[in-house]
């Protein structure tokens, strides 16, 4: 049988697709699975099982309904039996849309929309942990007579990841005990103050043990990663110089991640690193937690309007953005202590 999972969408949801798409690889290993994404996920994929094959496409390439039909064609060649669309937006339905006139057997993903509604309205607010994006993938699996069992450990499996890919940043690092911060997100909701940034690091280098690495992406953000790096030599700025392969495998050989609510929590989780989190407007009950991770770990200020938003892309309702603001670099620095081997 051959199965075409369809997700698109950003990194971080992409990421959340892996745990389970390799237990269901492992469960049924005569299912062949096609996974369809945006190329640059591809490493996320590199090391499933056999039975799993990565199909990246540009969009831009595909653009409109003729365009669509275009994409729809060329993956009709390749004979699916049956289509798991875990995005469920415009252009995945009009996907599923095509391929449903074949007569293919096709589930999607519940997002649960309304109830997310209600975790994040002003007033009535219900506040109750919802199913993980990993469940409401599984549920599409299972919708197409294909139960899976949530098993999975590393995209490394029981080993870490290749430390050539990052060894040109690590090899004059002396410490022994190495910290990830990954201080930034898509959304002004999701992002630490700079200044409490800088304390956390403070504090962390007070300990000779520790090195830190700074994770975090495009022009802007690898300019104020290297503000806070600047005359610091048990800092090193990661962003813009390895590429997602070499990101992963340095990740795997931290001893803990500190991240927002954001695409790193979840590269780390894919990795078995533990990830101290943060969460702004945003809250793990909306079920975005990263993979095997624990609330215990997660830095969160308890106000009466969080969540307010999923995403964390919606103006802040008080205008202090206080869910961030409140938050102390001595709450994230006791956690990240704690996840520290201790020896001299």
């Amino acid at each position: 049988m051959k199965l075409l999972v369809i997700r698109f969408s950003a990194l971080g949801d992409v990421a959340m697709t892996v745990p389970v798409i390799d237990s269901l690889a492992r469960q049924y290993p005569d299912l062949s699975i096609t996974m369809l994404s945006k190329g640059f996920v591809a490493p996320l994929f590199a090391n499933m099982p056999q039975n799993v094959q990565f199909k990246g496409v540009n969009l831009n390439d595909y653009k409109g309904l003729a365009g669509l039909y275009r994409l729809y064609k060329e993956l009709k060649r390749e004979h699916f039996d049956a289509i798991a669309d875990v995005h469920d937006v415009l252009r995945t339905k009009v996907l599923r849309f095509f391929f449903s006139l074949s007569g293919i057997k096709i589930a999607h993903i519940d997002k649960g929309r309304a109830e997310k509604k209600a975790l994040c309205r002003a007033k009535g607010k219900q506040l109750v942990q919802l199913k993980t994006s990993f469940e409401r993938y599984a549920d599409a699996f299972q919708a197409l007579g294909m139960p899976v069992k949530l098993q999975f450990h590393s995209v490394f499996g029981d080993q870490k990841g290749d430390t050539t890919l990052f060894e040109q940043l690590a090899k004059h690092t002396e410490q022994k005990r190495w910290i990830g911060i990954a201080p930034f997100a898509t959304h002004k909701g999701k992002i630490l103050p700079t200044t409490t940034t800088k304390e956390v690091i403070n504090k962390l280098l007070e300990d000779n043990r520790n090195h830190i690495f700074l994770f975090g992406g495009g022009k802007q953000e690898i300019e104020q990663l290297q503000a806070l790096a600047e005359g610091k030599p048990q800092v090193t700025v990661v962003a813009g110089k390895l590429k997602m392969a070499g990101e992963l495998a340095l990740m795997s050989h931290l001893d803990v991640m500190v991240s927002m609510d954001s695409a790193n929590m979840h590269l780390a989780s894919l990795v078995g690193t533990p990830v101290v989190s943060i969460w702004g407007a945003t809250h793990p009950y909306a079920g975005f937690m990263g993979w095997g991770q624990s609330e215990d770990l997660a830095v969160q200020t308890d106000l009466d309007c969080r969540p307010c938003s999923i995403f964390g892309n919606k103006p802040c309702l008080r205008g202090d953005y206080a869910c961030l603001n409140s938050i102390t670099a001595q709450e994230i620095t006791q956690k990240v202590k704690s996840l520290l081997p201790h020896e001299p």
